[in-house]
């Protein structure tokens, strides 16, 4: 009977730690899955920190989603308000918007499938049922998943640790690394917010071409560079300046820088113009959206151009690689935050 009895009180110690014991890697992502399947909206705030170049780059990051493919990004840069951005993803495509500027380009993109985005829910589940190599680990108050990324340009940031909150399921912390497992970007969610109400105008370009929406000061020609300062990339990849020719527009100055070497390429800088908005429609792109992190770009197969501190840049070249493109576009960056 003692036997009987030891048996019964094994198989409910069994089951009472089963039932209190920790979920699987599989009952984890199948509760995530069937999350962002149920949820109609969401919204979030976060801030992003970039540790790429000699000082980190902070930015504060709202996301509002609407099932099935509306998003609203706001990329509000800390340190200059002017270079904040919207990426706006409605039923009439893709649209990157610069509301301070009053500029407005189109897409003729897939995004935000065709590349990570540590900001983005569906994004951060879909790399981790994607990666069948992921690790799970449990925290007192997280699952945290390392998966492989897919940023389709850009080999450099390969990995992602991304932490979810134990009651919610809702993202807390993304860390994207490098190769040698160095944090370089750093997602942390201050807020989730699952099916709140948002207004019908919430993915209205127009509307979102109100800075005041979210805001972003509106600037005036006068508050923009009124002098093109040149700045150089960092990383020649074993090319030389060899050629420096400065122009007037109606603009200002445009100046187009070309290198040669093993691989060769050409930069064009000039100053941004603001226009009326009564007068500005969007601008069409034909390239990929591409986020470099410091700013969102336009990237084809011989081309990246991007927007940044009140100035335009093209990088032109048939020899680089995407991912050449966006290492000699970084390093201008790094040179022109110095």
């Amino acid at each position: 009977m003692k036997k009987y009895i030891s048996l019964i009180i094994g198989l409910c110690l069994v089951i009472l730690l089963a039932a209190c014991g920790e979920k699987s890697k599989e009952d984890v992502v199948s509760k995530l899955e069937n999350m962002a399947e149920k949820m109609n909206t969401y919204q979030a705030q976060a801030v992003m920190t970039l540790s790429t170049g000699k000082e980190d780059q902070v930015y504060r990051i709202e996301v509002a989603h609407k099932k099935k493919d509306f998003y609203r990004v706001l990329l509000k840069n800390e340190q200059d308000e002017g270079n904040s951005q919207i990426i706006l993803r409605n039923d009439e495509g893709v649209f990157v918007l610069t509301p301070a500027l009053n500029k407005s380009f189109k897409f003729q993109s897939e995004w935000p499938a065709n590349n990570s985005q540590p900001y983005l829910l569906q994004s951060l589940i879909k790399d981790v049922v994607d990666d069948n190599e992921a690790t799970f680990t449990q925290t007192e108050n997280y699952y945290v998943f390392e998966t492989k990324t897919s940023y389709e340009s850009n080999s450099n940031l390969p990995y992602q640790k991304i932490y979810f909150d134990k009651k919610s399921y809702a993202p807390v912390l993304v860390e994207v690394m490098d190769h040698d497992k160095n944090t370089l970007v750093t997602v942390e969610y201050a807020s989730f917010e699952i099916d709140p109400e948002l207004p019908d105008d919430t993915f209205n370009m127009e509307k979102n071409m109100t800075a005041s929406v979210l805001g972003v000061p509106v600037m005036a020609q006068e508050d923009l560079p009124q002098d093109l300062t040149v700045y150089y990339p960092a990383d020649q990849l074993g090319a030389e300046l060899v050629e420096e020719n400065q122009m007037d527009t109606e603009n200002g100055k445009r100046v187009m820088l070309s290198y040669e070497g093993e691989k060769n390429f050409t930069i064009i800088q000039e100053l941004v113009t603001t226009y009326p908005t009564s007068t500005q429609s969007p601008e069409m792109v034909n390239g990929e959206l591409v986020d470099l992190g410091f700013t969102v770009g336009a990237m084809t197969e011989a081309s990246l151009e991007w927007q940044y501190n009140g100035v335009n840049y093209y990088l032109a070249s048939e020899q680089l690689t995407k991912q050449e493109l966006i290492e000699v576009a970084t390093s201008i960056y790094a040179q022109a935050e110095k």
